[in-house]
């Protein structure tokens, strides 16, 4: 609510995500379940800029099991604020696709996939 108000609130917001993110392997599975509940609402009303996600490296190298937690509500809580044919529409959208280079890696195979099983086995498998 504070973004939509002020934008000067978004770009803190926008650093606060960036931060969590980098540090998420400290948080308890339940403050991490908050994190992640939080910023999909924020970037499902828009409040911070989708690209916040560009940080994130969905590899199996780059992700830690919290951070694959974290991602795995964030993008379950996504999917059902916006729906999956909507989130779909977003994660394909050419303007904001740099952001989401590190989410759907196509650099080699193997990042490929895991990133398809990820969201195969979190019931996302729609959005690969």
């Amino acid at each position: 609510r504070f973004c939509q108000i002020d934008k000067k609130y978004v770009e803190p917001f926008q650093q606060i995500f960036v931060d969590q993110y980098d540090t998420i392997h400290r948080l308890e599975t339940q403050k991490l379940r908050n994190v992640a509940k939080f910023f999909a609402h924020l970037l499902h009303t828009d409040a911070i800029s989708w690209g916040v996600l560009s940080v994130v490296k969905l590899t199996e190298d780059d992700t830690s099991s919290a951070s694959r937690i974290f991602l795995k509500i964030l993008f379950q809580e996504l999917a059902e604020y916006m729906g999956l044919l909507k989130l779909n529409e977003r994660l394909k959208d050419p303007t904001l696709a740099p952001f989401f280079a590190g989410i759907m890696p196509r650099d080699n195979p193997r990042n490929t996939r895991f990133s398809i099983n990820f969201f195969t086995t979190i019931g996302l498998g729609g959005l690969t």
